[in-house]
């Protein structure tokens, strides 16, 4: 793996399966003239384009860590996946799964970087957010996003499966920073209780970061391109409730 430069670098997350998506953030990240990105995780579930992604991300040798879907991938047998891991597991070869289950859950990318998908101790959990009784999206309080650092000791704590783009100053200096979504700008989910997150831009989204003197420097770009291929994957994997949020960022 070439070596990373933990001064300025990109932060990706959640393409899921979103090639073309992909590919326009990695354009814009090379106009940037950034030369390091980190891949936080759940990166090929998804009804449009798994083996498209895989082969986008495989040859870049970026520092990867796995998603809750990635887990999936190569944990669920085939006839218990739900259904956008199997579209997905069923284009994948050997090699790609053998590159998901090799990643590990969580990544120090220097001795004051720290990368995971969903907190330090569990890749479902939202480390910023909470879903309310009546499923809606809510800010977790400041002691529950501190309680979820435990006791590691890095300036810039990296997470994903959100897919909202965030960034969280702890009152000891530390910071949490969350891309947002490559691919995937909403969606529905049943954990804890049903709730719809949407961002509501179609723009495929990730950040960048960069050390300063007084800190860690964050940037949110929203990239615009055309969904209108991968909306027709979705529909040809009979997943049409995937057409507004990949136009939109809409679920509905």
């Amino acid at each position: 793996m070439k070596e990373f430069n933990s001064s300025r670098f990109a932060v990706i997350a959640d393409i899921h399966s979103n090639s073309d998506a992909l590919k326009a953030v990695l354009e814009d990240i090379s106009a940037q003239a950034i030369d390091s990105i980190v891949n936080l995780g759940d990166h090929l579930s998804g009804p449009m384009a798994a083996k498209e992604t895989a082969d986008l991300l495989l040859p870049l040798d970026m520092p990867s860590i796995r998603g809750n879907h990635d887990r999936w991938l190569v944990e669920t047998p085939r006839e218990e996946m739900n259904s956008i891991d199997g579209v997905a597991f069923d284009q994948l070869e050997d090699h790609h799964l053998t590159w998901l289950r090799n990643l590990s859950p969580s990544l120090w990318l220097s001795d004051d970087i720290f990368a995971c998908h969903g907190t330090p101790n569990s890749d479902m959990t939202y480390w910023t957010e909470a879903v309310s009784p009546a499923g809606e999206i809510v800010l977790r309080s400041r002691d529950e996003i501190v309680s979820e650092a435990c006791d590691i000791k890095a300036s810039l704590l990296l997470c994903g499966h959100t897919h909202i783009p965030r960034r969280i100053d702890l009152p000891d200096g530390r910071l949490i920073l969350n891309p947002g979504s490559v691919g995937c700008p909403g969606y529905m989910d049943d954990n804890p209780v049903h709730h719809v997150v949407e961002t509501g831009t179609y723009a495929a989204c990730y950040a960048v970061v960069e050390r300063t003197k007084a800190g860690w420097m964050s940037t949110f770009r929203h990239v615009p391109y055309d969904p209108s291929r991968m909306i027709e994957l979705a529909k040809a994997a009979n997943h049409p409730q995937w057409v507004p949020r990949l136009a939109t960022g809409w679920v509905s």
